[in-house]
């Protein structure tokens, strides 16, 4: 978020915070992206903060109750206030429960993450939930290449690569069939705590419908080991699909992740290198 808006969402947070009776003296970022996720305390509850235009909060409030009910390993909601989406000052407001995190996220065992996301996958597939295809996120990236307004510093023929390979794949992924259920949609790294609970999934989202193997593609490659009974050919292509993916969002004017510009070039290298068009080594 721009600074102007972000404080616009901490005090929004903070205001929803203390008319529910809860302590907000103290506020810590964790996270700055299109949403803000704070810490506040004393009260010790994680907020997370969107523009109301995005009006995702409501599903992903719902969508938490329900695999919450279902035993998956998701983090919950805060649970001293109802649980529902709080609008304040143009912002969608959500109040969870904070966890403090056991160990850094890069150093959870690739046997320990494939059981949670099998755990994950087994109650997604008790619910039925109206979700986007994963096809309509890939779309949403193929729409962002050709926009030229929205990917100036996107050079032409890197512009036609990568819309090449967005829409190759989406084809041969959707071509190859195979069984589909709800999905995470982004199960990577950053979406994993390590807590006293287990590892638990945040950042709901993204759920959409597709292939296991399309949420096995955002976790690291070791995980993808640990899954008898996947499609292998099919998670390659669904590996080079999000890298795809995510290194379209890196050339978004508007991005702002930390060195974004930087490892959009350094991907686009390793689609070069996958594609037979030389650069880096390919793999994730």
């Amino acid at each position: 978020m721009q600074a102007s808006e972000a404080r616009r969402a901490v005090a929004a947070a903070v205001s929803t915070a203390v008319s529910l009776g809860l302590a907000a003296d103290d506020v810590t970022v964790l996270q700055d992206s299109n949403k803000l996720t704070l810490r506040l305390l004393p009260c010790d509850v994680l907020a997370r903060v969107a523009p109301a235009a995005q009006q995702v909060a409501r599903f992903e409030i719902e969508l938490a109750q329900r695999l919450t009910a279902a035993g998956c390993p998701v983090a919950a909601l805060e649970p001293r206030v109802e649980p529902r989406v709080h609008e304040r000052d143009g912002f969608e407001v959500t109040l969870w429960t904070y966890y403090e995190p056991l160990t850094p996220r890069r150093e959870i065992p690739p046997a320990d993450y494939a059981h949670a996301l099998r755990r994950l996958h087994a109650g997604m597939r008790t619910l039925d939930v109206p979700t986007p295809h994963f096809t309509d996120r890939v779309e949403q990236a193929q729409r962002l290449v050709a926009d030229h307004d929205r990917t100036p510093e996107l050079a032409d023929a890197d512009r036609e690569l990568l819309g090449d390979t967005l829409r190759s794949l989406r084809r041969a992924i959707g071509e190859h069939g195979g069984a589909e259920q709800l999905l995470h949609g982004e199960p990577h790294p950053g979406n994993v705590l390590t807590t006293g609970n287990g590892l638990l999934f945040i950042d709901l989202e993204t759920c959409c419908r597709g292939p296991v193997e399309f949420d096995l593609a955002h976790a690291p490659e070791e995980v993808g080991e640990q899954c008898p009974g996947i499609d292998r050919d099919l998670l390659r292509q669904c590996r080079r699909l999000v890298l795809a993916m995510v290194t379209a969002w890196r050339w978004d004017k508007d991005d702002q992740l930390p060195e974004g510009r930087r490892l959009g070039t350094e991907w686009l290298g390793r689609i070069r290198a996958a594609r037979g068009l030389g650069g880096p080594d390919a793999r994730r």
